[in-house]
């Protein structure tokens, strides 16, 4: 019974696997949403964040790695992020996730997809965009 407990609380602290899932994390079967700082989302492409805007409503930081330069921008609330996505750069794509967004151009946010676990939303930042094909 202890070992069992042990796997659904490992798997519910785990910052999950590399499918697209933008920070969600699956527990006992059920996804359950774990909000990432600035500084977590940026040590997973291997970059010091250089925090630009620290306020309690969002927090931004710029990174500057092998991969190239793009911004992580953390939110407070979904609406939150709802209404800043919706004044955001149409030209820009963005990779989406929970309560955050990585801002760069599609050849940064290609290398980088994988290890955020972002969706990739190229106009329309509330519309997934589709995957190509291998």
């Amino acid at each position: 019974m202890a070992c069992g407990l042990f796997v659904v609380l490992a798997a519910a602290c785990s910052p999950g696997g590399g499918g697209g899932s933008g920070g969600y994390v699956a527990a006992a079967g059920n996804a359950k949403p774990v909000a990432q700082t600035v500084e977590q989302l940026a040590a997973k492409v291997g970059c010091r964040p250089k925090i630009q805007v620290d306020a309690a409503e969002l927090r931004q930081g710029h990174c500057k790695t092998r991969d190239g330069e793009f911004f992580i921008t953390t939110f407070s609330t979904e609406a939150g992020k709802d209404a800043w996505m919706d004044t955001a750069p149409e030209y820009n794509p963005h990779l989406v996730g929970y309560l955050w967004t990585a801002l760069s151009t599609r050849k940064v946010l290609d290398k980088i997809r994988v290890r955020l676990n972002g969706d990739l939303h190229l106009s329309d930042h509330r519309t997934k965009s589709p995957t190509p094909s291998p």
